[in-house]
């Protein structure tokens, strides 16, 4: 991508469909008179009332609880410097947004128009009554320190400087997990800082507080290696001068065990890393570009243990596994302070997380076999699930050790359900997706190029490094529209009509018509269908000249489907395909099945379309809970529709006794665990949370899938295709770009899957 063309894209995404990321929803009814009579006068001045007899009402009738600041005056703005307030917003929105999507909290951000220490220390103050927590952001050092310091002594509710506090929790963390895997001892170590900010200063404390040594530690800022005899040095600076009689970073390297980057690129050199001592460990920072980069690093000394600021390398230090995750826990029990104790719990709890067996679906977010504790694994991944009830009660628990907690928490096994129900509004699982369609990238056919939404998403698609885009259909019109948006890759584009393809398409209508000769298809028959984009392409994907087909955009589903059918064909053992839509819903993720082929499926057929929903969502890292619908909850009809669904049920107790799938029972019933478990408990579904609905005919899962994505703006990927031979997708009539993002992304790990059971 160009960097006029990125430039563009996050310009639009910042500006369209409205500006801005984030938006304030009303969490109560508003239909009536009466509910409005309840949100504002009269009714309002009731809890008023009951606040002003005992401020801590606040936290019971009002947002104050969930509701953090984000706060910054713009002087020191990621790698932009001081920028300003107004140019600072769309950090702080996005610091929001991350809030929201890793530990459900609510955010207001606040640009602060004075570079005035004590007039932003008394804006804030002012403003805290409003807010439960305050995270303070992108501001330049010293004065950041005495702000966090004076803010946190003078307010009684959390204060963290997440510039300071994130990296240096995240990357302790790590640094205890390198230190037990190389068997070195931290007050033992010697220490190298590169960069002398917020960041670093707050990192090199944090190590102190777990036992590393002043006397081991070098520091240093632009100027060279920070000295007990050099004039003029901050309090902070002063706080970690060495008596050492080293100048420059070559000679602080010479036999250090530890290497932590917090400056600028490309400042370490091979020789340097060759200078330190046996298994070294080297934390490069820097962003984007780390101090050396991993390749070289690794390649120097295969001894190493690498982290770095980024995704595409092992052990990434990524703030975003401590921030949301510590405000959480504070937030949780009213703690007054984050202090110390809390911080390290949280260190701890990174730690220990990272010993633990992890779950599949992170393993296949990321592509591995089995991410295992060790070199390349010393802290958690960002997509892990098990942050949100982990890291929380950890630093709950601290604040409630240390005396700063006003709200402790009773009941643990109750706060830890809690947790994992706030992320089920979470659109985690399309991160989860894409991250893991990224880590082996397959061949996409787009059947639709020369329509504009569809080349958009396949500039997407290849930009993000999701896949790599085969644009079928009318060369000149691709080529045009692919000027208009700046898509100026060399990528293989070809019309399936063009005399340049004429061989190939000879080539596949005879290998189409020996298939098909026996259905009535003649050579002649199978030479004009293979002018046809959607046999084209099809035929791409079976002869293996493309990993994946995506198409539906511009015509009805029936006449894509009956193509890939006729060429590609089913998985052995399967009679009758079917489809699912993954559905994002505020409860989490929700299959319903099946969506778009099967008219009125018998009880087997039903059967099947939930072995293979079981299938794919297991794909996803999900562990599949289903219900089978009906309009009758077992047995209260003898009705064939709701005995169809009945055996289908009693087939698959029979031949998957391990699948956790029960019915027929009605929708309300299958998605409230307390109805089911208080009407039914026998149901092998009791004290589970249904993630998929099967439904008896087409009828009611299409209706239902489309009500969803209307009436709740639920967002839907699909429908997928179960039960193909091949990866091959079929979007709905008119998909947006995003949509058709997400079934590429589908497509891809379908491949990646299809391709693991060839071996």
């Amino acid at each position: 991508m160009s960097k006029q063309s990125k430039r563009r894209e996050a310009l639009l995404y910042h500006a369209k469909p409205k500006p801005g990321k984030i938006e304030v929803v009303p969490t109560k009814k508003y239909a009536t008179q009466r509910d409005l009579s309840l949100a504002y006068s009269p009714g309002v001045a009731e809890p008023c009332l009951e606040i002003v007899k005992n401020i801590e009402n606040v936290y019971k009738y009002t947002s104050k609880g969930n509701l953090v600041a984000v706060i910054s005056n713009g002087t020191a703005v990621l790698g932009l410097g001081n920028i300003g307030p107004e140019a600072s917003k769309p950090v702080m929105e996005g610091k929001g947004l991350l809030f929201k999507i890793f530990a459900d909290i609510d955010v207001f951000d606040i640009e602060v128009g004075t570079e005035d220490v004590d007039a932003f220390i008394e804006t804030v103050k002012n403003i805290a009554p409003t807010f439960g927590g305050i995270n303070l952001e992108d501001i330049k050092a010293p004065e950041a320190f005495e702000i966090e310091r004076r803010l946190k002594e003078e307010l009684n509710i959390p204060v963290m400087h997440d510039d300071q506090h994130g990296t240096a929790i995240i990357s302790a963390a790590a640094l205890l997990n390198a230190l037990e895997i190389t068997k070195k001892k931290i007050d033992k170590v010697k220490i190298v800082i590169s960069g002398a900010g917020a960041a670093a200063v707050s990192c090199t404390r944090l190590y102190k507080a777990f036992g590393a040594k002043d006397a081991n530690i070098v520091m240093l800022d632009s100027k060279g290696v920070i000295r007990k005899d050099r004039d003029n040095l901050t309090k902070e600076k002063a706080e970690f001068a060495t008596v050492r009689k080293i100048d420059s970073l070559e000679e602080a390297m010479k036999n250090a065990d530890v290497f932590v980057g917090l400056s600028i690129a490309n400042i370490v050199t091979p020789k340097m890393l060759e200078s330190m001592a046996k298994r070294p460990i080297v934390f490069a920072m820097a962003n984007p570009d780390p101090e050396i980069e991993y390749e070289l690093a690794v390649k120097t000394r295969d001894d190493i243990i690498m982290a770095t600021g980024r995704s595409d390398h092992p052990n990434q230090v990524n703030n975003v596994l401590g921030f949301p995750f510590i405000f959480r826990g504070a937030l949780d029990v009213r703690s007054t302070k984050i202090n110390e104790a809390m911080k390290m719990a949280a260190v701890k709890a990174l730690a220990d997380l990272a010993k633990e067996p992890v779950p599949e679906q992170v393993n296949i977010a990321y592509g591995e076999t089995k991410l295992v504790f060790g070199t390349d694994y010393i802290i958690p991944k960002p997509f892990d699930p098990r942050l949100i009830s982990t890291v929380p009660p950890a630093v709950a628990k601290a604040a409630m050790d240390s005396g700063v907690a006003t709200e402790p928490i009773q009941d643990w096994q109750k706060y830890i359900e809690e947790l994992n129900e706030r992320m089920g509004s979470d659109n985690k699982i399309i991160r989860l997706l894409t991250s893991r369609a990224k880590r082996n990238p397959k061949r996409i056919v787009f059947a639709e190029a020369d329509h504009l939404n569809v080349l958009k998403a396949a500039q997407i698609v290849h930009e993000e490094g999701i896949g790599t885009p085969i644009l079928l259909g009318r060369k000149e019109v691709i080529e045009e529209l692919m000027q208009q948006i700046e898509f100026d890759e060399e990528l293989e584009i070809i019309d399936p009509k063009s005399d340049d393809q004429a061989p190939t398409l000879r080539k596949y209508a005879q290998k189409h018509f020996e298939n098909r000769k026996r259905s009535g298809v003649t050579l002649f028959d199978a030479e004009k269908l293979m002018r046809e984009r959607n046999y084209f392409a099809s035929m791409m994907v079976n002869e293996g000249d493309a990993d994946a087909m995506i198409s539906g955009y511009s015509r009805a589903y029936p006449s894509v489907v009956r193509p890939v059918l006729e060429t590609i064909g089913r998985f052995d053992g399967v009679n009758k395909v079917a489809t699912t839509n993954l559905m994002l819903t505020k409860r989490g993720p929700l299959f319903i099945s099946d969506t778009s082929i099967n008219i009125d499926p018998t009880a087997k057929e039903l059967a099947k379309i939930a072995q293979m929903t079981n299938y794919t969502m297991k794909m996803f890292g999900l562990t599949p809970v289903i219900a089978m619908i009906s309009y009758a909850n077992f047995g209260s009809s003898k009705d064939p529709h709701a005995t169809k669904v009945r055996e289908a049920v009693a087939y698959l107790h029979r031949t998957n006794p391990d699948m956790h799938i029960d019915g027929e029972l009605q929708t309300d019933f299958a998605l409230n665990a307390e109805m089911l478990q208080s009407k039914f408990p026998f149901s092998k579904l009791a004290g589970k949370k249904v993630n998929a609905l099967i439904f008896p005919n087409l009828d009611s899962a299409n209706s239902t899938y489309k009500l969803l994505k209307e009436l709740n703006e639920t967002e839907s990927i699909g429908p997928i295709m179960l039960g193909m031979r091949k990866a091959v997708h079929i979007m709905q009539l008119g998909a947006s770009v995003e949509e058709i993002v997400n079934m590429a992304a589908v497509a891809v790990v379908d491949a990646q899957q299809k391709e693991k059971r060839e071996k």
